[in-house]
Order: C-alpha cells, then structure tokens, then sequence
C-alpha cells in the first residue's frame, strides 16, 4: 500500500532552486535513510514534504495515501498523519513541554484521559518524567532536545514520520533512548508484516541504523536523488570513499543492468 510518494519535485527558497526532479516512492511499512553532504537537500525535502511555507514547490508534486497533498498546510499534513522531529527546534520559553504534549495527544484524538496516561507511559519509556513542568527545549541538553521531540511524535502518534539527524549531538548514553524510541515510533520492533508505520530518517553518522533495520538508503547530492540501495552498504561506501565515489558505482551498477 502506497505511503508516500514524491514525483519530480522542484523547490525553490529565497529565489534558489534546491531540489529538482526529485523521485521517491515509500510503502506503508517502509523505512528510508536519507544520506548527503551538507547542502544537498536533504532537510529542505523533509521541510517541504512537512509544507514549510518557506519552500515552494515549482514543479512535481507530493501524494500521501493516493491524496495530493501539495498546496495543503502544515496543519492539514499533520492531520493526515504526517509528523516531523526537527534537527535544531527552537526553545520555547513559557510553554511548558506537559502543555505540548497534551496538545499533541489531542490532536492525534485521545481522550483526556487517555491523554494522561499515555504522557505518563512516555514520558518514563524516555526518562523525561522530571522534565514534564520545564519549558520546551528551555536549557536542554542536545540528548533531551532530540529526547523530547520524540516525546511529542509518540503522543503525536503519525503515520509518517519524518526524523532530521536524529543522532546528531547526542552522547551515547542518550542514543540509546533516541535508538529505541525511534525503532518503536516506526515499529521496526514488529514482524515485517504488521509494519503500518513508514517514516525517512536523515542522518550523517549512521549510528541510528543500529537501532532501525531501513529498508533502502537514499543519496541526496545537488539536489537531486543519485543512488537508492542498501543503506548499510551506501553508509560503508561513503565512510571509506566519499559521496562522488558513491554515486559513480551506483550509476555504474545501473547502467550495467
């Protein structure tokens, strides 16, 4: 069953192009890891499949269940069951993370009380119990950061998640809460089979794949998709011999077959 599907995207911010001609095309129960130097559009995709309104789609367009989503808000995305956990979220001074989690819990339609318990559940599952009353992000450690946003997609409860260098600036011992967390947000703890969540997950040291077993690694270079395999063997290719090289042997195997 189709998740998400991405057909010849072109994106455009401040008057640059940054995406062009970009193809994607994600299964209900798949996981995507989305590799690429600095640049390359590796968040800008995530921003304008999420509908950032900082970046504008010239050409192409984005399905979601069959459904163009495209021109829709941020806010109808969300509601469709689409969800994102941001590289660099803002703090947000005066709003408590409690209120925001009750927020999302909302919005994915729990009860009240429901609501709480659930908040309860994750907020232990995420070792966050004593951060409930702090204000979101407000003197957070870069673990805690990633720990909350996590927080907030599981109350959020999305269909599609969307997770930007989840592994980035968190210590060891925090990455192991983001690890799990993550295999459970994309139920990679589940058989094959029973698997309705599908997400891509950006990440630049690879250490989240030994959390998640992703079905395909992407490369993102220019703007454009260059190689699609197997994201263990793009993450070994590109440690020992960089992006270029990378791309050169994914071309090479497709034009050989």
């Amino acid at each position: 069953m189709e998740s998400l599907r991405v057909i010849n995207l072109g994106v455009e911010t401040g008057g640059k192009k940054i995406l062009e001609n970009v193809n994607l095309y994600v299964k209900e129960g798949q996981t995507f890891i989305l590799f690429g130097p600095n640049g390359s559009g590796k968040s800008s995709l995530l921003s304008t499949i999420i509908g950032h309104p900082n970046y504008k789609v010239f050409q192409g367009r984005i399905t979601f269940r069959g459904e163009d989503i495209t021109s829709l808000p941020t806010n109808e995305r969300v509601r469709r069951g689409i969800g994102i956990a941001f590289q660099n979220p803002p703090k947000v001074s005066g709003v408590k993370l409690i209120d925001v989690l009750r927020y999302c819990a909302r919005v994915a339609g729990m009860s009240e009380e429901d609501a709480e318990k659930k908040i309860e559940e994750y907020a232990k599952f995420m070792g966050m119990e004593d951060m409930l009353n702090r204000a979101v992000n407000d003197g957070f450690s870069g673990g805690e950061v990633k720990r909350s946003e996590l927080l907030q997609l599981m109350l959020l409860n999305p269909d599609f998640v969307m997770l930007d260098e989840p592994d980035s600036g968190v210590d060891l011992e925090n990455i192991t809460i983001v690890g799990k967390a993550i295999k459970r947000i994309l139920e990679r703890d589940k058989p094959q089979e029973k698997r309705k969540k599908s997400g891509i997950v950006i990440t630049h040291t690879g250490h989240i794949l030994d959390y998640i077993d992703a079905d395909y690694g992407v490369v993102l270079f220019n703007g454009r998709v260059s190689c699609i395999g197997d994201p263990y063997e793009i993450l070994e290719h590109v440690s020992k011999y960089g992006y270029e090289a990378c791309i050169k042997k994914c071309v090479e195997r497709r034009d050989a077959q």
